[in-house]
């Protein structure tokens, strides 16, 4: 097995002495898929407690492309090894423009859709159990993808991008997204609980105003303290709040443009390393095609590694990651990337 090592750099002066991950590009990963099968973009990708790894994939696939293979199905999982567990969705069904997944405590599987008004729960042998909202309706004020946003409705999103979910109680907190500015929260069953989040103005963009975001709300995650992770894109930074909205701080990442807003952004997707105190924050920074790895109590940037690319290692619109149990990194590509890439801890 043949690996492509990137080494890791711009580690930080004043805390040079301290180890950071190193990650090497597993070029044998994954697996050939079968014959006929070609992804198109991959809106996504998440760990379950068994370390399978799950891809969502939007099957926009090209004419050409069309005369000659088939779009794969919307969620493919696959093993640490790249073969296939198990794929399904029907294209019919599951979100438009499929966009972010996660599992929950009992390894069911939570999708959204960025071109789409829904959420999805499916088992973890692809039965769909719970869906939050209605397919192609909108959180706006005519229900269509174009109308102006309401950024409030109780039973409608408006294309939302991600989802976490408390393995205390099992309510949903959804980075709702691409049309609404807001974290949206439901309990297991789907009812709405609580929102906070709205638009931000230019000189709150500029300041890091709490609760206010710059333009896309791109993910959402939840530490094992409890805290919620919010990726404020164009803004480039991550806010911190707690269960209920409280605002706990900004992480900024701002290697991106000099000025905010960001048209493209930094922050993309944010994951934590899988030890109990959850010591390292990697960001997908899909701006400047990198992985940024973060000292998590302090936010400082230890070390990157990336660029853009088409070859092993490099990214082409890098969009989310995931971690597994022994502290792998799977980058997902969409746009023109349209791949998955798996990078092994190696130190």
């Amino acid at each position: 097995m043949k690996f492509v090592t990137y080494l890791l750099v711009l580690i930080a002066s004043n805390l040079s002495a301290q180890q950071v991950p190193v990650f090497e590009v597993d070029t044998s990963w994954p697996k050939p898929l079968p014959d006929g099968w070609i992804n198109g973009m991959v809106g996504g990708n998440c760990v379950d407690s068994h370390d399978h790894i799950v891809i969502v994939d939007r099957r926009n696939i090209t004419d050409e492309e069309q005369e000659t293979s088939m779009a794969t199905p919307p969620i493919i999982m696959f093993d640490q090894q790249g073969d296939i567990v198990r794929a399904w969705g029907d294209p019919e069904v599951v979100p438009n423009s499929i966009h972010g997944c996660t599992f929950d405590i009992e390894d069911n599987l939570y999708v959204g859709g960025n071109a789409d008004g829904i959420i999805q729960k499916y088992s973890h042998d692809g039965e769909l159990l719970l869906q939050i909202g209605t397919r192609g309706e909108f959180d706006t004020t005519d229900g269509s993808e174009s109308a102006a946003a309401l950024n409030s409705s109780k039973d409608r999103l408006n294309r939302p991008s991600g989802i976490a979910v408390d393995p205390d109680n099992g309510d949903i907190y959804i980075s709702d997204g691409y049309g609404n500015r807001r974290v949206a929260v439901f309990d297991k069953t789907g009812e709405f609980l609580r929102q906070w989040g709205r638009q931000a103005s230019q000189e709150e963009i500029e300041s890091g105003t709490p609760g206010a975001f710059a333009e896309v709300v791109h993910c959402i995650a939840m530490s094992n303290q409890g805290l919620i992770y919010v990726c404020d894109r164009q803004g480039d930074r991550v806010q911190v709040f707690d269960k209920m909205g409280a605002f706990v701080r900004n992480i900024w990442i701002r290697t991106g443009t000099s000025s905010l807003p960001d048209p493209r952004g930094t922050v993309w997707t944010i994951e934590f390393s899988p030890d109990q105190h959850q010591k390292y924050l990697y960001v997908m920074n899909g701006r400047n095609e990198q992985v940024h790895i973060l000292d998590h109590e302090t936010g400082e940037i230890l070390s990157s590694f990336g660029r853009p690319g088409h070859q092993a290692g490099n990214f082409t619109h890098g969009h989310t990651l995931a971690v597994d149990s022994d502290g792998d990194l799977y980058i997902a590509e969409t746009a023109t990337g349209r791949r998955v890439q798996k990078f092994r801890l190696i130190h």
